[in-house]
Order: C-alpha cells, then structure tokens, then sequence
C-alpha cells in the first residue's frame, strides 16, 4: 500500500512536468510551423496526450475484454468535458474561438452521436472500424488546412498567446518527446498505485474500469489542459478537450475494430449492463457544450463550476448504481 502511495505521488509529479514540457515545446513549434494554438491543441496535443487511452483500449481488446476498451473510452470523453474543461475553466476563465463554436463542436456532436449508434447493439465491425478511422483522418487534414489558410492571421495570434521558440526546433521537438515520455511514465504509476488501493478499498471492476482507469488515462489531457490554461492559452486548452474526444472517438474505437472487431456483451460485469446509459452521458456531454460555449464564446468559471458538478454525480451515480 505504502508502494501504490508512492506511486500516486511519483506519477502526479511526472505528469505535472510531462504536461509543462509537452505545452511548452508545442507551442514553439506552432509558431515556427504557422499555426494557430487551437489548431496545435486539436492535433498534435490532443493525438498525443491521448496515447494511453489508445494503449489501454487496445490491449484490452487483444485481451478479450471489448467492454473495458470500451469503457475506457466512454469514461475518457466524458472526464474531458465534465472534469478537465471544468478544472481549466475554474482556474481561468476560457475564451472560445468562433472557430470550434461553428465547425470543431458540431463535428464532435456529430462524430459522438455516430458512435453511441454504432456501440448501441454492442458491436464494431472491421469496416465500421475503418470508417472511423478514416473519419479522424480527414478530420485532422481538414484542422491542418484550415490552419495553413489562416496565414499572417495566426502568426499573429501565436505572436500575442504563445511564448517565443524555445533555442531550435530541434529542442522543441525534445520537450515534446521528453514530455510524452514523462506523460506515459506518469500515467502508469499513478493508474498502478490506483488501481491498487481501489481494490483494497473494495471497489468493483466496473467502478474501477470507468472512473480509476478512464481517469487515469485522461490524466495527460488534464495535465497538459490545465497548464495550457495556467499560461492564459485557452485556445490549446479547449483544442485539446476537443480534439481528444475526437481522437478517443475515431481513432481509439476505429483502431481497435480494426486490430480486432469489437463485440461487447451488454450484461458483462464490466459495464453492469449499463453500456447504453454512459453511451448517452458521453453523447449529452458532448452536445451540452454547444450552447455552453455559444454563450459569450468563452467558458466562465461558474459554468467550469457547474461541469464539475455535472461530472461529480456521474461518478457517484456509476458508485451507487
């Protein structure tokens, strides 16, 4: 037990730094690259820091257990939204640009109402698989281009919210390594040491599947989130929820299937029988944010507030239920 504690505190530490790193060596790439933050937290964070969850996903599949990859998703998009966009937003109020109000957001509606209704029977097949995938494909192509288009506009951006280049690309590029790398060390050590205790502490598997594991794997989002919004860049905080989410949806799920086609079993103790139900928090999550971000097109800290709560009851209801 004094060893699980250990390695709660190591990881929270190691993902504190692997965050810092990670922001920081991004963002100097974003300028030398022409980018906008957001565009740099819809892709190149937002596929990176959803590593583990793509990790985890996957040999749980190989495994045979489809229901926990699948939890393991649900549980990570909904932990984005209600938990780390509502810590950035309390720690700093969020401006949205009009950007993921009109295009990013409807298309994560979208892509969430598309995955709750090809989980709905409990399967994803080989071609739906790659269906997905290829989706989180044009997705990013279209992000990319949609950046390059902006031009002198998002130099200038990059000029007012991002720090300047860190020496070279080269060492840019070594932040961001070295910031994944603490990230995955990090993540591990704190979902090990969880695990760990949960499970003296008498947690079920499905409990500890959907919150301690789909936490745990949304670690890197909130640590790399919840800095990006410490340094006043909201735009990379809000493009790595989404961008997230998108990647947890497409690329995890479509990879998976493709690797191996998922078939879950409704009435597996993994999930208690409830797979539809987290299908339609994760779904309601998702469309929530459109008129929460609408609003003013910034995220208040009463509103960051009001997501943490949301997110709160979802736990204990998965406690209770």
């Amino acid at each position: 037990m004094v060893l699980a504690c250990l390695g709660v505190v190591v990881g929270v530490a190691a993902l504190y730094y692997g965050a810092e790193w990670l922001v920081r060596g991004a963002a100097g790439l974003a300028r030398r690259a022409g980018l906008s933050p957001l565009a740099i937290g819809l892709t190149v964070i937002s596929l990176a820091t959803s590593a583990p969850e793509l990790g985890v996903s996957l040999q749980a599949a190989l495994d045979g257990k489809d229901s926990v990859a699948v939890g393991n998703v649900l549980g990570s998009n909904v932990a984005n939204i209600g938990l780390i966009l509502g810590l950035a937003a309390v720690i700093m109020p969020i401006s949205v640009a009009t950007r993921v109000v009109k295009i990013d957001l409807p298309l994560l509606a979208l892509v969430s109402g598309l995955l709750t209704w090809a989980l709905w029977d409990g399967e994803v097949a080989r071609i739906e698989g790659a269906l997905l995938a290829a989706g989180l494909v044009a997705y990013v192509t279209m992000t990319i281009v949609l950046a390059r288009r902006e031009g002198a506009k998002a130099d200038a951006h990059a000029d007012s919210e991002l720090p300047p280049p860190a020496g070279s690309a080269w060492l840019e590029g070594g932040l961001i390594v070295a910031g994944l790398a603490l990230l995955s060390v990090g993540s591990w050590a704190l979902v090990e040491g969880a695990v760990i205790i949960a499970g003296a502490a008498g947690l079920s598997d499905a409990v500890i599947g959907l919150t301690v594991v789909a936490f745990g794997t949304s670690l890197p989002e909130l640590a790399a989130t919840v800095v990006a919004a410490t340094h006043g860049e909201g735009d990379m905080a809000v493009g790595n929820v989404v961008g997230s989410n998108m990647f947890n949806s497409l690329g995890i799920i479509g990879t998976t299937a493709l690797v191996t086609p998922l078939d879950v079993n409704l009435a597996s103790p993994e999930l208690d029988g409830t797979l539809n139900t987290d299908l339609c928090v994760m779904f309601a999550a998702a469309v929530l944010l459109l008129p929460l971000m609408r609003t003013g097109y910034r995220v208040s800290r009463w509103e960051g507030l009001a997501l943490l709560v949301c997110y709160a009851g979802y736990v204990t209801w998965l406690f209770v239920r």
